[in-house]
């Protein structure tokens, strides 16, 4: 089995549909998801694309959040909003015999979100308590700090969960706003699948989504990191260990044909655990920390090389100098001819893990789709890494000498 692309015409605009008829287990799935539409769209306001998929989980205004989730809970229907960084997404999910009840609701909510003040000033409470014992989470402190470098006067410099104080300075009507702005069907792309026919989702859909807006299609700007040079922030707190985060540019696009080669570039120096470069040498090696990790993350929004490690406060300096070792190793003389049919091995073996289950399946194909990729790109894909070339890879390695510029933030003692 496999997922489909197909099209539903609604006000006039072809909204895409990625489908898997699946009769295995009688359930239906059912996701909505807003591209160009998450965090990305936070503008001055961090937190808002945050705060606002809260509100959606707080039912409808004529039921309120309390009879809302029970009526959920009745039918064992799960409806729930999350967002991402360029994706807002709403799931509905329910039993076959539920799904008729399931998507009534879900249209109810969509129709009158929660829009009340008291529900809002609540989520703030929560969200602002969330963000006070962050302040002791010394891993996303140092996130965090690293971001703020990285992306700089970009839309990815403050968290997507807000600060304390863009939260307290979010109203309805920012939510409002924004909640019109990025469910629109033209930022829309319907992933589900279960055991439903799609010309039974289709009329399902067709009514769902008829009171939708159909005006704004949110561009995707392309962010560049801001952080051209090495450097290191420390910010001093009374921990124990050291938590070390670290970043550089990684200049590549998400539909760039040499992908593959950064695929499995990244496995070898840091994104495979044990065997990895990062692992061995500051781990296996040198005992410098339980473990170590890497990886080139490419995104339709941005790209870029993260990485992570915590070691002992006393350790941190040798650590930190290791990482930009070990990077200024990778570059310059690349990989070996053993790691190369490791990584080969293991990407290929591995394969048949990632779709195994429908939701595997339907997440692939929407990632496929929303990259602009075919769908049958992952046996392209693993074939082209199959014949993947030594000296190819490792001249692929060299020419991307930018992620030798690493930023780190470092909180320790």
């Amino acid at each position: 089995m496999s997922a489909k692309i197909k099209q539903l015409n609604i006000k006039g605009l072809s909204i895409p549909v990625i489908f898997e008829k699946q009769e295995s287990l009688p359930i239906v799935n059912l996701q909505l998801v807003f591209t160009n539409s998450g965090s990305i769209q936070d503008n001055k306001k961090a937190g808002l694309a945050k705060l606002s998929s809260k509100l959606l989980d707080e039912g409808t205004k004529k039921l309120g959040s309390v009879k809302f989730a029970s009526i959920l809970e009745e039918n064992a229907i799960s409806i729930d909003a999350d967002v991402g960084f360029e994706t807002f997404v709403v799931e509905m999910s329910s039993l076959k015999e539920k799904s008729k009840k399931g998507f009534n609701l879900l249209k109810d909510l969509l129709d009158d979100p929660n829009y009340s003040q008291e529900t809002l000033e609540k989520l703030k409470v929560i969200q602002t308590g969330s963000l006070n014992r962050k302040e002791n989470d010394y891993d996303y402190v140092s996130k965090v700090a690293l971001k703020s470098v990285l992306f700089k006067d970009t839309a990815l410099e403050k968290p997507s969960n807000g600060t304390i104080d863009s939260i307290s300075k979010i109203d309805l009507k920012d939510i409002k706003k924004f909640l019109n702005n990025v469910l629109d069907l033209n930022n829309l792309i319907v992933v589900a699948g279960g055991d439903i026919s799609f010309k039974e989702l289709e009329k399902k859909l067709n009514k769902l989504l008829e009171n939708l807006n159909s005006e704004n299609k949110n561009q995707l700007k392309h962010i560049e990191v801001t952080a051209k040079e090495t450097s290191k922030q420390t910010l001093k707190k009374d921990t124990q260990q050291a938590y070390i985060y670290f970043g550089s540019p990684f200049d590549m696009k998400s539909d760039d044909e040499n992908y593959y080669k950064a695929k499995v570039a990244s496995f070898i120096l840091g994104g495979s655990g044990f065997g990895s470069r990062l692992m061995e040498e500051i781990r296996v090696k040198r005992g410098l920390a339980y473990s170590a990790y890497g990886n080139i993350l490419v995104n339709k929004s941005h790209s870029y090389f993260s990485g992570y490690l915590q070691t002992k406060n006393e350790n941190s300096d040798e650590a930190v100098q290791l990482v930009e070792t070990i990077v200024e190793d990778f570059i310059k003389n690349g990989v070996t001819k053993e790691e190369l049919q490791a990584a080969k091995n293991f990407l290929s073996g591995s394969e048949p893990l990632r779709t195994e289950t429908l939701s595997q399946r339907l997440n692939r194909a929407f990632m496929l789709y929303y990259r602009g990729l075919k769908q049958d790109y992952p046996k392209i894909e693993l074939d082209k890494i199959a014949s993947l070339d030594l000296d190819d890879l490792n001249s692929f390695i060299k020419s991307h000498d930018e992620i030798k510029n690493i930023t780190f933030s470092i909180v320790r003692n």
